[in-house]
């Protein structure tokens, strides 16, 4: 071979090999591309109440959601997961200008939240809009998955589940034909109220009182003295811990010595530090499970309170599952809001709580369980899952 054609074949050959490094470069880049995007500044957010009256349920969520980001990112060194809050003190008004600083976050790829049917009312379309999948871990009322939003997902059963549940409770374990039924004019507490007068009557119990207060007023007075003569056997208020407690507080000074039950709003230690000795004996229910009920839970809540320094609460392990739902996706590459929210739809996630496959309408496709939980000696125990 003459030394030209050394030549030739010698320039030829690092063509060829500088040829076949860009192609190797371009077909990597086209595949991280199609991956589902990147690892850097991967963000998912925390939408509710950390403070105000109904705090306690936003931060039980907020607690279990920053649990399983630690937990995630202690395995994942290579693609670590940011978080970021968003207080709305459980506030409808509140929720849309905050919905839409997250909107337009583009960092933020997934939403734990909101905690109240009322904020999600407002707070949802936003996130619709931006194609931003959610998770909700405690907003029940059953309106919510009929608009059809595509990025709405619930963990919990909502009140359609949760209502009938109660109404069963009030008429079949406490036996009661006369009962007064409350609520707070929310979207929550109005929602599921109304479902228990239907299933009371249903069931052939006379609905003695059917009222409304304002869950920001202190004196009740004006309830109490409607409840008073009736001589109802149960108090059913559609509503939140805070004014839960007062009420009950207010029904017992007055002498009403009917069984005060309350669903998921009221089920919180908040409920007994305002009501005090008046809370002994209430009736509490949620679709989500007790804390010492959540199947190994002693694990998660020795991890939870680590972490968070408290203990952790209801709907703390269902807000948990619902992050490490979206941190399953994000590890099998999902990483931009619509490859997570089409993922979401596919899923089916054991958690320790709840198993989490949503139907179409992002509500969830297995069965759910309504536990009473029962106030004793200034604690809340759990007592049984009510047969629906």
């Amino acid at each position: 071979m003459s030394r030209a054609t050394s030549r030739h074949w010698r320039v030829l050959a690092c063509v060829i090999l500088v040829a076949t490094v860009f192609a190797a470069c371009g077909k990597s880049k086209t595949k991280a591309s199609s991956g589902g995007g990147s690892c850097k500044n991967l963000t998912l957010a925390f939408l509710g109440a950390l403070t105000g009256d109904h705090a306690n349920l936003g931060i039980n969520e907020r607690n279990g959601m920053k649990l399983a980001i630690k937990e995630y990112n202690d395995q994942h060194s290579n693609c670590r997961v940011k978080e970021v809050d968003k207080d709305s003190q459980g506030d409808p008004a509140q929720a849309p200008a905050l919905a839409q600083s997250l909107a337009q976050d583009k960092n933020v790829v997934a939403v734990i939240g909101p905690p109240f049917s009322g904020e999600s009312k407002t707070g949802d379309p936003i996130l619709n809009e931006a194609g931003l999948p959610l998770i909700t871990a405690s907003a029940t009322n059953p309106g919510l998955s009929t608009h059809g939003w595509k990025v709405f997902h619930r963990a919990v059963g909502n009140d359609n589940s949760q209502g009938p549940a109660a109404a069963k409770y009030i008429l079949e374990t406490l036996k009661a034909k006369k009962v007064a039924v409350i609520d707070d004019a929310s979207e929550y507490g109005k929602g599921i109220a109304d479902i228990v007068r239907a299933k009371l009557a249903e069931g052939g119990a006379t609905v003695t009182v059917s009222d409304v207060i304002d869950p920001k007023a202190s004196d009740f007075s004006s309830t109490v003295n409607k409840v008073k003569p009736t001589k109802s056997e149960a108090v059913f208020l559609g509503g939140y811990y805070q004014a839960g407690g007062v009420l009950a507080k207010q029904l017992k000074d007055a002498g009403v010595n009917a069984t005060f039950v309350g669903p998921d709003g009221v089920n919180d230690p908040g409920f007994i530090k305002a009501a005090g000795a008046a809370s002994e004996g209430a009736i509490l229910l949620a679709p989500g499970s007790p804390p010492d009920k959540v199947p190994g839970s002693q694990a998660f809540r020795a991890a939870y309170k680590a972490l968070n320094g408290v203990d952790s609460g209801l709907y703390s392990a269902e807000a948990y599952d619902a992050t490490n739902a979206l941190l399953e996706a994000i590890s099998k590459g999902h990483r931009t809001r619509a490859s997570i929210n089409d993922y979401l739809k596919t899923i089916d996630y054991k958690g320790l709580s709840v198993n989490l496959k949503f139907d179409d309408k992002g509500e969830l496709a297995s069965l759910v369980t309504i536990w009473a939980s029962k106030v004793v000696s200034g604690q809340i125990v759990a007592q049984s899952p009510i047969a629906i």
